[in-house]
C-alpha cells in the first residue's frame, strides 16, 4: 500500500494540519506505519503515545496506534496530557521513543504529531523521509501489542522533587489545554495560595486561544492577578510546552526575560556553563548571561534545533522567545512549561526579590513583536540570501546563525525565513523609539529591494 500526505503537513519540527482539510485519521494511520518502519529499522521495539485535549485527538490517536502496531511496534498509551508528560514518559519508561498527538498552540481545528526516537527529536529531513516511506509503501509489518500506563502521579512527583521555593500567591491559566488536570494536582503540592483558570480540558478553547506568547491571550490572567493582588501569574499553551508569565503589575515577562531569571541559579551551580537562546532573543539576555559568568550562545529558532544544540554543547538550559524553556539542569533536557514554572518559583525565591522587582530591574528597551511578511515559498530563502549579500557589501555587523541579525548603533534587527510557513519573520530592538524606527526603516528598505513591497510588509 502507498499513501501520499498533503505536502503542507510535513513541517520542519512536526506533522501538523487542519483536521478535515489537510489532516485526517488516514494520515495518522499512515504516519504510524511510516514511523514504525523508521523505528524498527533502528532496532526500536516499543514506543509511548500520548494525546492532547482536542476534540479529534482520540480519533487521531486510535488511528496512529493502529498504524504503529501494524508496523510491528508495541505501544504504551499514557493517555491525555501535555506534550512534556509524553516526553517524561519517553525519558523514564522502558521505551525507545514516543509520539504525542497535539495541535500545540494552534487553533482548535488543527492537530498534529510530535515525534521522538532513540533519544532525539524526529524533524527536518527525517519528517520528509516519513513522507517518502508512505509514498513508496516502504513499511514494516508486524503485530505489536498495546498496553496502558498512568504516569500522571509520577510526573507530578518529578515536577516537585527537591522543591525549595517559598510560598507565593500565584495565578495560573491552563487555557482549557491539556495541562489543566495536572496543574490542579501540581498546585496542591506547592506551598502558598493558588488561583487557577480554565483547568477543565476543552479542545474548542472557549475562553481564549491557548498561546501565552500573544499578550491579548493573557488578559484573563492579568485580571486574576489584579483582582486577588497576587505575586505573579503563569500561563500555558495548548500542550504546555510554552510558558507565559506576568508580574504583580500585569506586565508580561517575555521568554528571554524568563531565561535571564532562570539562568541565575543554574549558573551559580554550574559556573561558566553554556546557556542557549534563539536569534529572536534580546541582546540584554546574551549580555546578562555573560555578566553572570555563563557562555551565551545564540542559535537557530525551533525546539528540535535547540535540543540538538543542547546535546552538542552540553548546555544545562536553553530557551526561545516563543516560551519554550529547556532544562537539562536537574531535568531531562526537553521543553516543559510546567517544570519551567516550578523553576521560576524556585529562582524568584533564591533571588531574594519579587518577580516584579526582577522585571523592574531589567534594562528598558523598545522592541517590535514578531513581524511576519508574506512571501512566496520559493522565494523566502532567496530573499534572505539577497539581503545577506547587500549587507556584506556594506560591511554591516551581521550574525548569520539563522537568517540575518544585524547590530547597529541603535540596536539590532533580524530577518529570517520561517521553517514552517511561507513568511519572513522580522524583529528589532533599540534603546528608544527613534532608534527602533530607524531599524525598521532599514528592514523595510531591504524588503523593498528584494521586491517585497511595503503593502505586503504591513501584514
Amino acid at each position: 500500500m502507498t499513501y501520499i500526505f498533503n505536502r503542507t503537513i510535513l513541517r520542519e519540527y512536526d506533522v501538523r494540519g487542519i483536521v478535515g482539510q489537510t489532516l485526517s485519521a488516514d494520515d495518522a494511520y499512515a504516519l504510524g506505519r511510516s514511523y514504525a518502519a523508521l523505528a524498527t529499522s533502528e532496532g526500536a521495539t516499543r514506543v509511548a503515545v500520548g494525546r492532547d485535549g482536542r476534540t479529534h485527538s482520540p480519533e487521531m490517536e486510535q488511528a496512529l496506534v493502529r498504524g504503529l502496531t501494524e508496523g510491528g511496534l508495541d505501544v504504551v498509551r499514557v493517555g491525555m496530557g501535555p506534550s512534556p508528560m509524553l516526553y517524561f514518559a519517553v525519558s523514564t519508561l522502558d521505551v525507545d521513543g514516543g509520539v504525542q498527538v497535539t495541535g500545540s498552540h494552534n487553533p482548535a481545528d488543527y492537530n498534529g504529531f510530535k515525534m521522538l526516537l532513540n533519544g532525539r527529536s524526529v524533524f527536518g529531513a527525517e519528517i520528509q523521509d516519513l513522507g517518502r516511506r508512505a509514498a513508496e509503501g516502504d513499511w514494516s509489518e508486524g503485530r505489536g501489542e498495546v498496553t496502558e500506563t498512568d504516569i500522571v502521579d509520577a510526573y507530578v512527583d518529578a515536577l516537585v522533587k527537591d522543591f525549595d521555593g517559598k510560598a507565593y500567591r500565584i495565578g495560573w491559566d491552563a487555557g482549557n489545554g491539556a495541562a489543566g488536570p495536572i496543574l490542579e494536582k501540581l498546585v496542591r503540592r506547592l506551598p502558598g495560595e493558588h488561583f487557577t483558570l480554565y483547568t477543565d480540558v476543552d479542545g474548542r478553547f472557549p475562553n481564549h486561544h491557548p498561546d501565552p506568547t500573544v499578550e491579548a491571550n493573557l488578559a484573563d490572567l492579568k485580571k486574576l492577578v489584579a483582582d486577588h493582588d497576587l505575586d505573579f501569574g503563569v500561563a500555558f499553551d495548548g500542550d504546555a510546552d510554552r510558558i507565559g508569565a506576568v508580574d504583580s503589575k500585569g506586565r508580561v515577562i517575555w521568554g528571554d526575560q524568563l531565561l535571564i531569571i532562570l539562568a541565575g541559579p543554574v549558573l551559580k551551580d554550574l559556573p561558566g556553563a553554556t546557556i542557549i537562546a534563539d536569534v529572536k532573543a534580546s541582546q540584554t539576555l546574551f549580555d546578562r548571561i555573560a555578566d553572570m559568568g555563563g557562555k551565551p550562545l545564540m542559535w537557530k529558532t525551533g525546539h528540535s534545533l535547540i535540543k540538538s544544540k543542547m546535546k552538542e554543547t552540553d548546555a544545562p538550559l536553553a530557551g526561545e522567545m516563543s516560551g519554550h524553556i529547556f532544562f537539562k539542569h536537574q531535568w531531562y533536557g526537553f521543553d516543559d512549561a510546567m517544570y519551567a514554572a516550578v523553576r521560576l518559583i524556585r529562582a524568584v525565591s533564591e533571588s531574594g526579590k519579587s518577580l516584579t522587582e526582577l522585571k523592574s530591574e531589567m534594562p528598558l528597551s523598545v522592541a517590535t513583536p514578531e513581524l511576519r511578511f508574506q512571501v512566496d515559498e520559493s522565494r523566502k530563502f532567496a530573499v534572505i540570501d539577497e539581503v545577506a549579500g547587500r549587507l556584506a557589501a556594506e560591511g554591516a555587523d551581521v550574525n548569520s546563525t539563522d537568517g540575518v541579525r544585524v547590530s547597529t548603533a541603535d540596536g539590532w534587527w533580524l530577518l529570517r525565513a520561517s521553517n514552517t510557513q511561507d513568511v519572513l519573520v522580522a524583529r528589532a530592538e533599540a534603546k528608544d523609539q527613534a532608534g527602533l524606527d530607524r531599524l525598521m526603516a532599514t528592514v523595510n528598505d531591504q524588503l523593498t529591494k528584494s521586491g517585497i513591497t511595503a503593502v505586503e510588509a504591513a501584514h
